[in-house]
Order: structure tokens, then sequence, then C-alpha cells
């Protein structure tokens, strides 16, 4: 079962709320980032990118960075822009978006789930990035971004949020710059925080990570090399913990993520098109965006025009937790045979693209010239990421893409 403990968040004062809170550190580079933090001293940019505080030409992971870093997270401290909690305390984290709202819990994980395999993971992790986010947490001493985790929704656990969200006023209430809604309560009362603890640990078998694989891994083997240090190590420190903020499954909806390619692999238009039809049926084709409408449709942007493709029944297994996913239709009966892409993780020819930025974003990078062919994809579904974590398997690259992403800030916590 799942270990989810309260702990005693490191959290702004309410009216610089909005102003701290940042997205993810990984969702933009350092120019955007700069522009992002630009008249705004209290924004957490300055401390999950602190390279924005140097010249343009600074590397990200220099030294002088990471120490920027940690200057920066004192001062926030000392001028009382971030102040610890007195109690532990789960939270309440809830975001709007499109009219929709999710609703998690901020907790601490327990780094030994994540070992033994009661954290589910559905990606492959990679070292250098693996180690790049234990770099900046080593220095602070803190989780500094929560990581996005989801777990078969528990009705009690639903009933607490609800009431708590219904009879108190969220500590914060904002809409960012995008337009999502973010809403933060703070669990007080210590009984529902111990009833909450007792609810994780006896309905929860597991957690999936959904959002952070690499900072996930990175805080597990944080936890590991503490715990190889620490001759006296008990178990209870709290770098045995990281921040995971948990949302029940049936609250989450996975947004599709797309590819485009450069080139056609020297195939005229016409050839490129006779390849597809020998696993695909072109059911229409519009200049008008046409969407996948379920699993095994596909549209795909060609030369001024949208093809709507309907797999061949050969080309898909539904029992089989890998070959049901459309992202393996594509690249076994296109991008490997007819587009010559073998490894989506280190072709440069592909590139992907969030469904967050509509469709039309795939038609303008062909029409630019930038590129030549794209296709969009029906989203994968909760079931079918939870079932490829269960059956532990791991997803291809680049299949899902939540919305909206965590805004950091509003919540830290400490390793010390």
């Amino acid at each position: 079962m799942a270990i989810i403990k309260p702990f005693r968040g490191l959290r702004p004062p309410k009216d610089i709320a909005k102003t701290l809170a940042c997205l993810p550190y990984d969702v933009m580079n350092s120019q955007e980032a700069k522009q992002m933090a630009e008249g705004k001293p209290e924004s957490l940019l300055h401390i999950t990118r602190a390279e924005i505080c140097f010249e343009e030409s600074i590397d990200p992971h220099a030294e002088r960075v990471y120490n920027q870093a940690v200057a920066n997270f004192i001062d926030f401290q000392e001028k009382n822009l971030l102040k610890q909690d007195d109690d532990p305390h789960y939270y309440i984290y809830a975001q709007t978006m499109n009219g929709k709202t999710q609703y998690g819990i901020v907790g601490a994980a327990a780094c030994a789930d994540y070992e033994n395999g009661i954290i589910k993971k559905h990606e492959l992790t990679r070292p250098d990035k693996e180690e790049d986010r234990k770099v900046l947490t080593r220095y602070l001493n803190a989780n500094i971004e929560p990581v996005f985790f989801t777990y078969r929704a528990v009705p009690e656990i639903d009933a607490i949020v609800s009431d708590i969200v219904n009879s108190k006023e969220p500590e914060y209430d904002f809409t960012a710059d995008d337009g999502f809604g973010h809403h933060f309560w703070v669990i007080e009362n210590a009984e529902t925080n111990k009833e909450l603890e007792k609810l994780f640990s006896e309905k929860v078998p597991f957690t999936y990570v959904a959002d952070g694989h690499h900072r996930t891994a990175a805080a597990a083997g944080i936890g590991a090399d503490r715990r190889a240090e620490n001759p006296n190590h008990t178990g209870d420190e709290s770098y045995n913990f990281f921040m995971a903020v948990h949302f029940p499954d049936n609250q989450l909806q996975i947004i599709d993520y797309n590819r485009v390619v450069k080139d056609l692999n020297g195939l005229s238009v016409e050839d490129f098109l006779s390849k597809i039809k020998e696993n695909f049926d072109i059911v229409s084709e519009s200049k008008d965006i046409l969407k996948p409408s379920q699993l095994h449709h596909f549209s795909m942007y060609l030369d001024g025009k949208w093809y709507a493709l309907r797999a061949h029944n050969n080309t898909y297994d539904d029992n089989d937790p890998i070959n049901s996913l459309d992202v393996s239709v594509l690249s076994k009966f296109v991008l490997e045979p007819i587009l010559n892409i073998k490894d989506l993780r280190t072709d440069n020819r592909i590139e992907f693209v969030g469904g967050i930025r509509g469709l039309g974003e795939l038609s303008k990078r062909v029409d630019s010239g930038e590129m030549a062919v794209a296709f969009a994809l029906y989203p994968v579904s909760m079931k079918q990421l939870m079932h490829i974590a269960d059956t532990g398997n791991i997803m291809p690259p680049k299949v899902t893409w939540f919305e909206p992403k965590l805004r950091s800030g509003l919540v830290i916590y400490k390793l010390d």
C-alpha cells in the first residue's frame, strides 16, 4: 500500500502566491523564463531557472547558477516570501481548465515506494536527465517543484476533499496568465490529516507517475544517496520522502501528443500516399482540420491537405498493452518502414507537439516548409496508461501530455 504523509510545507503569503508561482522548469527555455520573470522579483523562476540572473551566454548548469539559486532561495525565506508551516499538513491543489476542475492532494511520497514498485511508471528515464534534477535538489536541499501522480479514485478520499473545498475558502485562488485556474487549501484539522494518511495506506495499493518521471527518479536517488551517507539512518528522515500531487484517475484526461517530420525520406507525395494506403484507409481529405475521433483513427497533414486515416485491423492488437497504442501503430507502419525513423529519442528528423497547441500548429509548421508531414493521434486513456504500468510495460517516447501543468511554488518540501 502507498505511503503518503503530511509535511510542513514552505509556502508564500497569500498576496504574492500568483506572482511567485511559475510553470515547471522544463516547459520553457532560458530566454522564455527570463521574459516570464521580468518585473517579478518574487517569481520562483529566480530559483528554478537561476540562469536568468546572468548574461544570456551563461551555461544553465554552471556551478555559479546553482549557487545563485541557493542564495535566492535563502533570500526568499529571509524576506518571508516563503515561510514554513508550523505543523505537518496535507494540502489540496485544484486546477481548472475549460470549466473542468481536478482536485489533487499534495503529500510526501515515499522513496521506498518507488524502489519497491508501489509507485508505478510508464516511461523510461535517462540517467543524465535524472542527474540534472538531482543537482538542484542537492544544492537547495528541497523539492522545489512537485511531481504529478495519479491513483485509482477512493470515494472516502473524494468525500473528504469535497467537504473541505465546499466549506472553506481556498488559501490561494487565482487565474494564471494562460487562463488556467489554480486553487489551494491547507488541511489544518489534525484528525482529518490522520484519516487521510490511514485511507492512503489502506485503500491505495499503487500510485502512478503521470508527469515527472525524471524528477521522481531523481528524488528516489537522492533518498538512496542520503541513506547511504547516514550511519544513523532510521527511515523517518525527510530525505526518505518527496513532494507529489496525487489526483484521482477519474478526474484526469490525457491530451494528444502529435508528431511532425521534416522530410518524406526521398519520396514524392504520390509515392508516400501510396505507401500509406498499404496499411491505412484514407477515409476523407479536406483543406480544413480533421481531428481523430477514436482509437486507431489518425489525421495527417500533407501538401496543404488534411487526411483522415483509419488503420487496418492487422496493424494493432487491442489485447496487447503496447501494440494497442496508436503511437506503436504509427511507428511500426509509417515512421520506421516508410520514413526510416527508427529511434524516436535520437532522430532529429522528428519532433513532438503537445495537443494543447491545437492541430493548427501542425499545419502551420508544415506550411512554413519547416516540416513535410504531420500526424495527429487520438489521446491515450488513463485506463491504457495504468494498464501499461500495471503490466510492467513501458510506453514509447512522447505519448502522454497532461494539462494544466502544476504551478511550482505554492508549496515546497524541505529535505532537512
